[in-house]
């Protein structure tokens, strides 16, 4: 058994912050597998945590029978006595098993269901802790990136950042930091899923928090913001303290808190508006920096017209009518931007077509006017009891006015159909006239281009021919070349003739003079031998004439000895004759 359990698991309980209940019920469960897989799964078994020796305790109950059957699940009363002396038949005794008994199969299941039993309750955990973080900015690191989105580490878990929710033009390299929105976490089975957000509004919202004091201690509060990733952005704030700007505040001194946002959405320009309950004054505001000189507001449809002078129509609208269409998701309202001209020229062409209805003259057309019926689409779509308010007009003219009007309309309706249908009919003549200059100038560059392949054959027939000459001229070149070669190679020809001939009689001459050096050499070897023959009988004749010699020495020195003997031998006489 593991030793010091106890310890184990409040130092693994520390470390991956599991809960110490949820490691007990792990480990006795990988401790009952384990038991079944080395008993098998009939047996009643019961395994149960001691927390005072700090071990996993694993029993096996029988019961007390007076015959067995099943020696899994029975016991002898004899045997059963051993074990508790006061046991009687039918009790069901606990055997403690020896956990060391297992085998290694054994261990390794329990091994894999403890591995497998912590990973569930590391993904739970951390379910559990970032399911309630949803709307939170957080920092990570860059881990990888792929097609799915980028992948970022938390530390404790892996979060990704879908496509669909990444700034446009943003790049990212391995090991970059992010902070990103988590806009939503998922329970999968491979672990929670936690999704980030770069382009959410809330993220916006949630960068001006951490920049501005008065926004995180609720003195500020950001009523609205909309987005248009990567390009600009609207938010609309209000104050609870009145001596409080909430513009000001969210700005900061010459700009730093907004330029601490702007740099993180790396360049996003920000407009910062104040918000008004107002929703006339909300709009003029959130158009920004335009100057509008109307706002008329339709509450039925959630419309407003906002009328602006010519030269602030293209600021007001924004590029690619950005401005316009921020400002309205930021109002949820429809917003109308007309210039001030264009206004006008309506105004006027209703007021004219009030006074195009019989009966209606000018007092009668300026107190519609002033009603709000500003034309005869309005007029004809106004009740009699709103005309008979006003003062001169009875329920017959009112009704005579509503009748005239609808006619007007339907009459205006006729006529613009007719116009439409009359430019429609024009546009077709324009296009069929510019279908027909445009088959013309295809006739035309046809024709250009049939001329330009002509001039193009000519030209290539041109090139071909002086193409010829200039092969021709190389030919003969070649031609003359080759003459030229043959007559160097006839020469060289004759030179090598006349060098072989000189190489046979340098050839015969030099055999001439190696025979003529070999006869030299003959004769001399002749001569040589001779005297070295004279040289060797001189040698012979002198070493007889020294063997001569020697024998003549020999036979003297013989003879000098003999006449010693002799001398000696007669001086023995003389003395005695003396």
């Amino acid at each position: 058994m593991i030793q010091d359990l106890k310890r184990i698991i409040e130092q693994v309980s520390r470390d991956k912050g599991i809960e110490r209940d949820v490691l007990i019920t792990t480990l006795e469960e990988a401790m009952r597998s384990a038991a079944r897989k080395r008993f098998g799964h009939d047996l009643d078994l019961e395994v149960a945590y001691n927390d005072e020796f700090g071990e996993i305790e694993a029993f096996q109950f029988k019961e007390v029978v007076s015959e067995v059957t099943d020696s899994l699940l029975e016991i002898s009363l004899d045997e059963g006595r051993e074990l508790d002396p006061d046991c009687e038949l039918g009790d069901s005794l606990g055997i403690k098993l020896d956990t060391d008994t297992f085998g290694r199969i054994a261990a390794q299941s329990a091994k894999q269901v403890i591995i497998q039993k912590m990973k569930d309750a590391e993904r739970e955990m951390i379910y559990e802790d970032y399911k309630d973080r949803i709307g939170e900015v957080l920092n990570g690191i860059v881990q990888r990136l792929d097609r799915g989105g980028i992948t970022v580490n938390l530390g404790r878990a892996e979060a990704v950042v879908p496509y669909r929710e990444q700034v446009p033009r943003e790049t990212y390299r391995r090991g970059d930091r992010i902070r990103a929105l988590v806009l939503d976490v998922n329970r999968e089975s491979r672990g929670p899923q936690i999704i980030l957000s770069r382009t959410h509004p809330d993220f916006l919202a949630n960068l001006f928090s951490s920049e501005v004091p008065e926004i995180a201690e609720g003195i500020v509060t950001i009523m609205a913001a909309v987005r248009e990733p990567g390009s600009r952005a609207k938010i609309a704030v209000t104050s609870k303290d009145p001596d409080i700007d909430p513009v000001g505040a969210c700005v900061g001194m010459k700009g730093s808190r907004v330029q601490s946002v702007v740099q993180e959405l790396r360049g996003e320009k920000i407009d910062i508006i104040e918000y008004n309950p107002d929703p006339a004054r909300y709009v003029v505001n959130a158009l920004a920096p335009a100057v509008i000189s109307k706002v008329v507001i339709d509450q039925t449809n959630r419309l407003m017209e906002v009328i602006v002078p010519d030269d602030q129509l293209s600021l007001a609208i924004g590029k690619r009518g950005q401005n316009v269409r921020l400002a309205s998701k930021l109002a949820e309202w429809r917003i109308d931007v007309k210039s001030e001209a264009k206004y006008q020229k309506s105004l006027k062409e209703g007021y004219e077509s009030l006074l195009a209805l019989p009966g209606v003259g000018d007092s009668t057309a300026d107190n519609l006017y002033e009603a709000g019926f500003a034309s005869a689409e309005e007029l004809a779509s106004a009740q009699v009891e709103e005309l008979v308010a006003l003062p001169g007009l009875s329920q017959q003219k009112a009704v005579k006015f509503i009748e005239a009007a609808k006619s007007y309309e339907v009459g205006r309706k006729e006529r613009e159909a007719v116009a439409k249908k009359e430019e429609a009919v024009a546009r077709e003549k324009e296009a069929a006239a510019k279908k027909e200059e445009a088959a013309a100038k295809k006739e035309e560059a046809a024709a250009k281009k049939e001329e330009a392949a002509a001039k193009d054959e000519e030209a290539a027939a041109k090139d071909e021919e002086a193409a010829a000459k200039k092969k021709e001229a190389t030919a003969k070149k070649k031609e003359a070349t080759a003459k030229k070669k043959e007559a160097t190679a006839k020469k060289k020809k004759a030179t090598a003739k006349k060098k072989e001939a000189a190489a046979k009689d340098e050839e015969a001459a030099a055999k001439k003079k190696e025979a003529a050096a070999k006869k030299k050499a003959t004769a001399k070897k002749k001569t040589t031998a001779k005297k070295k023959e004279a040289a060797a009988k001189d040698e012979e004749a002198a070493a007889k004439k020294k063997e001569a010699t020697a024998k003549k020495k020999k036979a003297t020195a013989k003879k000098k000895k003999a006449t010693a003997k002799k001398k000696e031998a007669s001086e023995p006489e003389e003395t005695t004759a003396e």
